[in-house]
Formats: structure tokens, sequence, C-alpha cells
């Protein structure tokens, strides 16, 4: 018998080779990318700030940089967060996990940081020769001249009045925007270089057509400072005050004596800054708003602001008719079902059958509105119904030359809404005069809260908002709404989901099974195509949103 062959030991086998050699990428339908994404409040900010850039340098204390990028398209970020209408909250993502983000009073704190310090602009880079006249000085006048200096554009700004500031010096009052904060915003723009021509009215075509002659551009925000008037009402009786004109007294220091009991007429916010400038004035007021509570126009902190002040507000009614009878004003006020129409500005009414009341007053004061004058532009400019006609993208009007923008082009009466048309002007103009083409429109989808990895997100509270006391501000005059501490302001930034820009969490790197995300050489990171499966693990753990996938085709 055979003995068996002896079996020799098998050594194990090693390698030092990498698994870079099995190119698994030709597996994939989709490949993912990194992108930079609009998020929703960019998308909803009048000035389309670049919101989650600014906060997520303030959450790492780059207060001034963060200052820097927040002015790259506002250089009203202390104004803005005291009296914006913020509708980046309303749109915010973190609203659908826990509460919105507190943007506006963020940005309070970042432009409050920036007076303190006493920042400045950088003066502009290069000097053209272009001359760009700016009519108007309120906030969008001063927007575009703001944003054509720093640009290196000449620019005359001429205003009707002795001050800059327009309806937020006369028609805001001080308890909501400080004076000495209105200033000194105004002031940085003006030290740009801006040349100022005040007392200078546009008083018809013919200054318009100077004014065309001797500029390579004319930017026209005059304002709407023609008040629209009740017919049941007659406006030379001296228990008649028209809203804007007692505001621009009142902030001026001087409002009238109107006696004990007034009644201001209005559901916006410049009738709540009446109601509340005359009850600082020692008188018991009534608000008269023909839309119910929920529907009035004016921010909801406003008119919980109001009520805490002890006026009192009566509302979904309407003014029926006035009479003045020995030494007493009687307002006979019937109620309405208010109905918002689809255009801004467009409503209707009906009566309820029975319904109607009296209110005893010593004067009423009205604030429903108001119509820009129109009449000094003649033909030169054509008219939109009661607005001057201008594009909604540049500004631009059918007279060659000629920008037109806020309250004289617009019914988008907030006040960052005439910013951001100054801003878009001044772009406008800047690239005409250059003899540049408008820029291409962000491709990429605005980020849904969908795309957010949600789970990294702890649960947090919003910053709680801060005010005076009623009495102690109804004594004082002071500012109602107080900014944020800086632990708040830190606290807050660290809420913000950052949507579509990447903070280099390196998430995308860590979780890929296949080792397929690296940091490039030059910031940011890169997919490895010949090993990525397309698993898509990485884009559902962003949470930023600012990864996608991308079918490819073979």
């Amino acid at each position: 018998m055979n003995a068996p062959l002896p079996t020799a030991a098998v050594p194990p086998t090693w390698t030092t080779g990498s698994t870079e050699v099995f190119k698994t990428g030709t597996w994939r339908a989709a490949l993912p990318r990194h992108i930079r994404a609009p998020s929703p409040c960019h998308q909803a900010c009048p000035v389309n700030g670049d919101i989650a850039e600014w906060i997520g340098l303030a959450r790492t204390r780059q207060w001034r940089a963060a200052w820097d990028v927040l002015t790259r398209h506002n250089p009203f970020p202390a104004i803005a967060g005291r009296i914006c209408h913020h509708p980046c909250e309303s749109a915010c993502n973190r609203a659908g996990h826990d509460e919105a983000l507190s943007i506006c009073k963020l940005e309070r704190f970042v432009g409050d940081t920036a007076i303190t310090e006493g920042w400045a602009f950088a003066p502009p880079a290069v000097e053209r020769d272009g001359h760009v006249a700016v009519v108007g000085g309120g906030p969008a006048g001063l927007s575009a001249a703001f944003q054509l200096r720093r640009r290196g554009w000449r620019v005359t700004l001429y205003e009707a009045g002795a001050e800059l500031g327009g309806l937020m010096r006369h028609g805001i009052p001080s308890y909501r925007l400080a004076r000495d904060v209105l200033d000194a915003e105004i002031a940085r723009i003006v030290a740009l270089g801006v040349e100022l021509r005040c007392h200078t009215v546009l008083a018809g075509p013919d200054d318009l057509q100077r004014l065309r002659e001797t500029h390579d551009a004319v930017f026209v925000a005059t304002g709407a400072a023609r008040p629209k008037r009740l017919p049941q009402l007659d406006y030379r009786r001296p228990w008649v005050v028209d809203g804007a004109g007692y505001l621009a007294a009142a902030n001026a220091g001087t409002p009238p004596a109107l006696g004990r009991r007034v009644v201001v007429v209005g559901g916006g916010s410049a009738a709540i800054d009446a109601a509340r400038s005359a009850r600082r004035a020692g008188h018991a007021v009534t608000l008269l708003a023909l839309e119910s509570r929920s529907q009035m126009p004016a921010q909801r902190e406003e008119v919980d602001e109001a009520l805490d002040e002890g006026i009192a507000l009566v509302d979904a009614a309407m003014l029926d008719a006035a009479t003045w009878s020995d030494g007493a004003l009687r307002l006979d006020c019937v109620r309405v079902r208010f109905e918002p129409g689809a255009e801004r500005g467009r409503f209707s009414i009906s009566r309820v059958d029975g319904s109607g009341f009296a209110i005893a007053a010593d004067a009423v004061i009205t604030s429903i509105g108001a119509d820009p004058d129109l009449k000094v532009f003649g033909d030169a400019l054509p008219a939109q119904g009661a607005l001057l006609a201008a594009d909604a993208r540049t500004q631009a009007t059918a007279q060659a030359g000629v920008w037109a923008g806020g309250d004289v082009a617009s019914m988008a009466r907030f006040v960052t809404e005439a910013v951001g048309m100054g801003k878009r002007a001044a772009l406008a103009i800047h690239r005409q005069l250059l003899g540049e083409a408008a820029p291409e429109v962000d491709a990429e989808a605005v980020v849904p809260l969908a795309a957010i990895a949600t789970w990294y997100h702890a649960p947090a509270p919003r910053a709680a908002a801060r005010t005076l006391p009623a009495a102690a501000r109804l004594a004082a005059g002071a500012e109602v709404q107080l900014g944020l501490e800086i632990e708040q302001a830190l606290a807050e930034g660290e809420r913000c989901f950052s949507c579509g820009t990447c903070i280099e969490c390196d998430n995308c790197v860590v979780v890929c099974p296949d080792l397929a995300v690296r940091r490039a050489d030059g910031g940011g990171y890169e997919v490895l195509g010949d090993y990525c499966k397309g698993c898509g693990l990485c884009v559902r753990e962003c949470p930023t949103g600012s990864m996608k996938m991308l079918e490819e085709t073979r």
C-alpha cells in the first residue's frame, strides 16, 4: 500500500495592495454632487440677502465678516433688524422642525454691533466716469446711492426735505427706530462720497428732463406723499387729521392738540404708529380697522404692543358718517366682512345688517394709505394705475435712462422692499453703463425641508422676544423692542440649518461606505467617480441640504 504523500503547509497570503483597483463606480445610475443652492429665506428676503452665509459667520463670532456679507445687499441691518416685516422667517425651513429662526433680531444684533464698533464701508475700489442722479432720500434712494457708490459711480442725491431718511425718519416713530441708529446708518452711506442736494424739489417734467440731460442715469424714488382720504370726512375741519401729517409732527416732537379721545382709522403699520404716537401724547385712543384682527396688514407684534399700551381695537368695522354737534364728535360705524383681493391693495367689503354702532371722539386721524404724486412727471414717465410703471426685475421705466423704485412705483409698502428695489435699480444701471448683460438666474432650486437631515439638529427654542414694560415705554418714549444678548445671538446662530450652504462638517466623508468622498485640495469636497456606487447615503445625511444626486446617462 502506498503511503500518502506528505501535505505541505500552505503559508497565509498577505498583500500591501489597495482596494482602489476595484473601480465600483460603474455600478451606479446617479452621482452625488455638492451644490450651493438658495435657501428659502434668501428667496423670500426683499433684498435677496445671503442669510445662511452671514449667520454661519455670526455663530462663530465673526461679527465683522457677518456684517460685510449682510451689507452686500442691505446697508441698513440695524434698521431692518428693528422694522422689517421679515418674510424670511415665514419661509424658514426650521419652522417645520420646531420654530423659525429669529433672523430679524439676529440681523439687528449684527447691525448694532457695527454701530458700536464704528465700522465703515470700504471706499470704492475704482472711480468711474459716469454720473447718476438719485431723486429721493428715502430707503430706496439711499439703497441705490449706496450700491452705485460702492461700484465707483459718481452719485448726486436730490432730496426735497432738510434731512435724509424719508419714511424712516418722518413716518416711523423713534420708539420703533431710534434716531441715533437711523442717523448712523445713513451717515455711513453718505461717507462713501455721495453728493447731497437737500431742499431740492422735483417740480415738474422739465426738472426731470434736465436731470436726464446732465446725468448718465436717473433713479426716481420720490415716495408716496399724497394721502388717501375718506369721503365721509371733511378734512377742512380741525378735528380731522391726516395720519402721515400727524406722524411727521409727532416724530418732530410737536404733535397737535386733539382733545382727549382720538380715533385712528386704518389697519396697517402706519395706522398703528399713529395710534401709539397719539397714546404717548396722552390721548385715549381707539383704532378702527376694516380688517379683522387676524387680517390686519400691520405686524402681529405691533398690534399686540398697541393693545398692551391701552389702545382699544375695534376691528372688522368701518366709518359710515361723522357728525360734529355741540362740541362733540360722533362717528357712526358699521360692522363689515373684509375679503382681501388677489392683488396687493385690492379688497372687497360687505356690511353686516343691523350692526351699526357709534363712537364718541374729539378727533379722528385717518391712516389708510397714500399714492405718489405723478403730476410732476407729466407724460415723461408712463403710469400704471396710481404708480409709475417700472420693470419688476430691473426697475427700468419706459423712458431710456430712467429707473424708478420704492413707493412711487410699487404697492409693496415696506422699508426693506424699497431697499431691494433700490438695489435692483442700481445693479441694472451699473450693467447698462458698463454695457454688460444681466447675469444668469440661479439654476439650483430652493432647498426644501425634506433635503435637510434634521436629526443632526436638536430641537432648540427660538430666542424669546424682549420688550420694555408698557408703563415704562409710555413714560420714557424709549425703544419698545429690545435686542438680543450675545448669548442669545450665538444660540440663535446655532439653530440655523444653513440651507444650501456647505458647512464642511465632513459628514459626507464619514458616512460614505466606499470612501469615495474626500476633501479637495483647494477646499470643499470631491466625489471620486471611479468608486462611488451612487447609494445616496451622503445626500441623505447632509445636515444642510447642500448635496444632491445627479442622474447619469451612459
